[in-house]
């Protein structure tokens, strides 16, 4: 099979390196790809919403399958286009990903099914969400309705903070068309977790559990970003809740697209936030995460390839996801400046150390090729992924990745796992990370252990 992948960051290089371990699989292209993708597959000079670009050559290379990582091009109708042409594809539609395309569809679908989510208003002008403002409690959290690159979610802690949100979204226009319209919704407190599913429009196969690192600053401190890092599994998520997500939120929602006349197939995303034992949906993504897939895909055990052809015939019921017991992590290496203004072209070394390291995947995001070297061309450059025997040997890994990569202005968070590490805390757990962190590492990461612990 020719298989195309759709995107050019840390998630689809993830999805290029997992699909190239089917055996089903003899050429892949990736569109527009990045530095690390050329490795394993050919790329191609095509922007990811070039919709009609894709499609050109899609048909001109006869590509068996196309595989699409970024909402942006799912919002602007892809998946339509390449059925319209009977290109198999993996995604949702375009109506079917409206749930991430649009929150405020979003936030009245789950209350129209019941689905568990915070309260919430919609404004479209200024002066109403402003006066609205006034009328609640803090803290809030201020959202702009469309795509915003992860960043589009502000949690105001004063009036002054929620007052000024509104101005950024909707005067300054920081998302752009994104922010036309706004949610002002009740801020939820406990720990987030990303619950992620593959579905045919009727079957669903949950993913592992896992959860991203939203704030750029260790301890979930500063603004928001696309995700400084991941883990699987997420301990936060028990047994019990993921049969409670299973039929409370995701057979909900799978059910009541269809009902809308909006079939939804391809990976259903639910951002949870967890309380004890309360679930409310934070949003839906109709997508990977990224970093999410990265040390998902890594625990995945079954053919990928045949898991997206079930979703898109409709035999998911005949699919198994066999999943790797050992967890896995992804630290984000970013430029620095990131989630704001970044310099981008810096050199990049040691990335063949780090990707010689037992148990270690360097994963590229924002990098390209200049001159035989790779540079930084993103905000988010790397994402060095691991898995361990436990935990604490998926973070050592990941971090001794880390310590062996460098650039100009490198920026990390250094507690990527740390709280499913206090959550497991305890003598034997702090005396296996001492183990594992000292056996060929040096003292910062073994830094990196003791402050997630502590």
């Amino acid at each position: 099979m020719k298989i195309l992948v759709v995107g050019s960051g840390g998630r689809e290089h993830a999805l290029a390196w997992k699909i190239g371990r089917s055996a089903k699989v003899e050429k892949i292209y990736c569109a527009p790809g990045n530095a690390g993708m050329q490795g394993i597959a050919e790329c191609v000079d095509i922007s990811a919403t070039d919709i009609d670009g894709l499609l050109a050559f899609a048909v001109a290379e006869k590509i068996d399958l196309t595989v699409v990582g970024p909402e942006s091009s799912l919002v602007k109708g892809i998946v339509d286009a390449f059925e319209a042409r009977n290109l198999r594809i993996f995604g949702p539609s375009q109506r079917a990903a409206i749930l991430e395309g649009s929150k405020v569809f979003t936030k009245e679908f789950l209350i129209k099914y019941g689905i568990p989510t915070a309260s919430f208003k919609a404004f479209r002008k200024i002066k109403e969400a402003k006066k609205y403002l006034q009328t609640c409690s803090l803290p809030l959290v201020v959202k702009a309705d469309g795509l915003a690159a992860g960043k589009g979610v502000i949690v105001a802690a004063t009036m002054k903070e929620a007052m000024d949100a509104v101005d950024l979204i909707m005067k300054d226009n920081a998302f752009g068309a994104a922010g036309d319209t706004i949610i002002i919704e009740d801020c939820l407190v406990g720990e987030e977790a990303s619950f992620l599913a593959f579905t045919d429009g009727k079957t669903i196969r949950a993913l592992p559990t896992s959860q991203d690192h939203k704030a750029i600053f260790d301890g979930d401190k500063g603004p928001n970003t696309g995700g400084m890092g991941a883990y699987s599994p997420a301990p936060v998520v028990t047994p019990a809740m993921t049969e409670y997500v299973i039929d409370k939120i995701l057979q909900p929602t799978v059910e009541g697209m269809a009902a809308e006349g909006r079939p939804y197939k391809g990976i259903l995303y639910a951002g949870l936030m967890i309380d004890g034992d309360k679930i409310n949906v934070l949003e839906f993504n109709c997508r990977f995460g990224d970093p999410e897939a990265q040390p998902l895909l890594m625990r995945i055990e079954s053919d990928i390839v045949e898991v997206f052809e079930a979703c898109i015939d409709g035999t998911l019921d005949q699919v198994e996801i066999r999943v790797d017991p050992r967890p896995t992590v992804c630290v984000v290496m970013a430029s620095a400046g990131y989630p704001g203004a970044y310099a981008t072209g810096k050199v990049i070394k040691g990335l063949k150390k780090a990707a010689q390291l037992e148990g270690v995947e360097v994963f590229h995001a924002g990098t390209r090729r200049v001159g035989g070297r790779v540079v930084t061309s993103g905000g988010r450059v790397l994402g060095i992924t691991a898995i361990g025997a436990d935990l604490a040997e998926a973070i050592a890994r990941a971090y001794h990745g880390v310590d062996r990569i460098q650039f100009p202005g490198c920026y990390f968070r250094r507690d990527i796992g740390g709280k499913a590490l206090k959550r497991m805390a305890g003598a034997g757990n702090r005396a296996l990370v001492g183990n594992v962190m000292g056996s060929d590492s040096d003292l910062p990461v073994m830094q990196v252990a003791a402050d997630l612990l502590d």
